[in-house]
């Protein structure tokens, strides 16, 4: 334990310092002994640390899309070696390899959070006990671990007895009341973050185990938090509803600006673009696609027929091209031609004769 503790040292001093600094800003309209000076630190922290990790959630966004993308072939190499699991994931990671795709690459702004997570948690761990940690000197710790949000001390969780929530000067009722209500809202902002994700920017054309995955992970989020949740401070727990309340606002900003193709979100934004007169589509294919569709109205299919009505048409169309003056087959003129070639075949017959 002391040598994990000597490894996360550094992000011990880099969180508390970060919070400290929040803390001297907040102080001057609030008071330093405030617990909206303290929380609304803490709620800093989380913003500088995800705008720090943006370009790690568009690569998530992008390999989200690539995975979403890739299901199909997917699916067919899962049927394909159905039988034989090693070719399968032999499979299965040349056509990452190809692609350029890390089924990893989802999880890596929850991992890279996972350090500051577990460091301010450490934080309020030694606050709570009285410890100094970090740049926290002793004031400071005294007077963050006393400092209330909603009746609630930053350091308390709801797990805590009633003497250690008397020693910071709060009753046990209300640590439990602040601390259910923020577990709730807590594994609410996920739920709905997830299921945003699931209703709004899939595509739902593709169904695969990949989307069963994911609504999986809509349900499992939340209980987790809400399990995990009851050995939180109060002050992780508003570092982690903060952050999820940025996960889904950051979420709905991409999915309305850039949502995935086939998805609901994209056919809405379609639609108002569409609406508002403003051409998205590629002015070639839009050409191309005019075209095809002229082509099509005014395409007629030739009816297939036999080699006698073949020959009767031809007559016909013959007969049609005659002009009206000329000799029909109900006037004697269609005997005419037979007495001619009849007069042409004799002097052939008279020769042969001879």
């Amino acid at each position: 334990m002391d040598t994990f503790h000597s490894i996360l040292s550094p992000l011990y001093t880099m969180v508390s310092w970060i919070i400290v600094q929040f803390h001297k800003l907040y102080s001057i309209p609030f008071g330093e002994a405030s617990g909206w000076a303290w929380g609304l630190s803490i709620m800093s922290l989380v913003i500088v640390i995800r705008i720090c990790l943006i370009p790690l959630f568009v690569k998530q966004i992008k390999s989200t899309r690539n995975m979403q993308a890739l299901q199909p072939r997917m699916k067919a190499i899962q049927e394909r070696y159905k039988s034989d699991k090693q070719r399968q994931s032999e499979e299965m990671m040349k056509l990452y390899k190809e692609t350029g795709t890390n089924p990893l690459s989802s999880c890596l702004p929850i991992l890279a959070q996972s350090p500051f997570f577990i460091a301010l948690y450490q934080v309020l761990n030694k606050v709570a006990n009285g410890d100094q940690v970090g740049v926290l000197n002793q004031s400071l710790v005294n007077s963050m671990s006393k400092a209330h949000i909603f009746g609630a001390p930053i350091a308390s969780s709801f797990m805590d007895g009633a003497n250690e929530v008397a020693q910071l000067d709060a009753s046990l009722t209300n640590v439990r009341v602040v601390t259910v209500v923020m577990i709730v809202m807590m594994s609410a902002s996920q739920f709905f973050t997830q299921r945003q994700l699931m209703t709004k920017n899939v595509d739902l054309t593709v169904k695969t185990p990949f989307m069963q995955q994911q609504k999986m992970l809509m349900y499992v989020f939340p209980v987790m938090f809400a399990v995990f949740g009851i050995n939180f401070p109060v002050g992780v727990l508003v570092y982690w509803l903060t952050t999820n309340v940025w996960t889904l606002g950051q979420q709905m900003y991409v999915i309305k600006r850039n949502p995935t193709p086939g998805s609901l979100a994209f056919q809405q934004r379609q639609e108002k673009l569409r609406a508002q007169g403003k051409i998205t589509e590629d002015p070639a294919e839009v050409e191309a696609k005019r075209a095809v569709e002229e082509a099509r109205a005014h395409r007629s299919q030739p009816k297939r027929q036999s080699k006698s009505q073949r020959t009767t048409g031809g007559g016909q169309q013959t007969a049609k091209k005659t002009s009206p003056g000329a000799p029909t087959a109900a006037d004697g003129g269609g005997q005419h031609k037979p007495q001619q070639a009849h007069g042409k075949k004799k002097p052939q017959s008279a020769k042969s004769k001879k």
